[in-house]
């Protein structure tokens, strides 16, 4: 597998992140497909600079024997620069593999204020591929993160998976049947933790799951009935963990 992480690549006037990362799925060179794409949410602090809530984004790849790792390096690394808009500071990270102090800094980069020398330091160390590509180049540290709590097959919320179009419709009350069938894991019930097998989820505007113990889970609570019939319009609903 290939972790790619990606940061900092917007402002408020321009698309976010996380499409960047659909788009750069859709220009994967040939030996790569994506498996998800994830938004972690980072310290959310008036001291860092973001465009909305500070996230990042990761994408995890499956490679076939024999692509080109250099080939991927390029065509993410042209998607980006193609993406560009001024007053962002993206960065791009690419690695086979995390080790611990690299998820401990994703970790870290949720609740404290990394610099960015510190990032580029360990990805060295690591023989992690970590570049700036305009402005500041500080967006290096929530990719460096991002490819960290990836690692950690324990953080994010899922925003693309294959067969998920853009924009996607897939909303409102659904079966479990149906959640289930978009690559979703497991359903469990928040609070108790019991798996949901059957029945009706309200998932919003959106599908959005999280990736907990290196499985996608959506997570829900049940519904109150109607006021006026009595009957919930679905049994659960979804919620949106970071």
């Amino acid at each position: 597998m290939i972790l790619v992480g990606l940061d900092d690549t917007d402002t408020p006037e321009s698309a976010g992140t996380n499409q960047l990362a659909r788009r750069l799925v859709a220009s994967l060179p040939p030996g790569f497909e994506a498996v998800l794409v994830l938004r972690h949410q980072l310290l959310f602090d008036p001291r860092v600079p973001y465009t909305s809530k500070n996230g990042s984004a990761s994408i995890l790849l499956r490679k076939e024997p024999g692509a080109s790792l250099d080939a991927l390096v390029d065509a993410l690394r042209r998607e980006m620069r193609a993406w560009y808009v001024a007053g962002s500071d993206p960065g791009l990270c690419i690695a086979t593999s995390a080790p611990p102090d690299v998820v401990a800094f994703g970790r870290r980069c949720q609740r404290e204020l990394v610099a960015q020398a510190e990032a580029r330091a360990l990805a060295a160390a690591a023989g992690i591929h970590l570049e700036g590509l305009g402005g500041t180049e500080d967006g290096v540290i929530g990719a460096l993160a991002a490819v960290g709590l990836l690692a950690s097959g324990d953080d994010g919320r899922v925003v693309h998976r294959p067969g998920w179009e853009w924009p996607d419709t897939f909303a409102g009350p659904r079966p479990v049947a149906e959640v289930r069938a978009r690559g979703v894991d497991v359903v469990r019930e928040h609070r108790s933790g019991a798996e949901v097998t059957a029945g009706v989820v309200d998932v919003g505007k959106h599908l959005r799951p999280a990736y907990r113990g290196g499985r996608v889970v959506l997570f829900v609570e049940a519904t109150e009935a109607d006021a006026a019939s009595g009957v919930p319009p679905a049994e659960w609903r979804a919620l949106k963990l970071p």
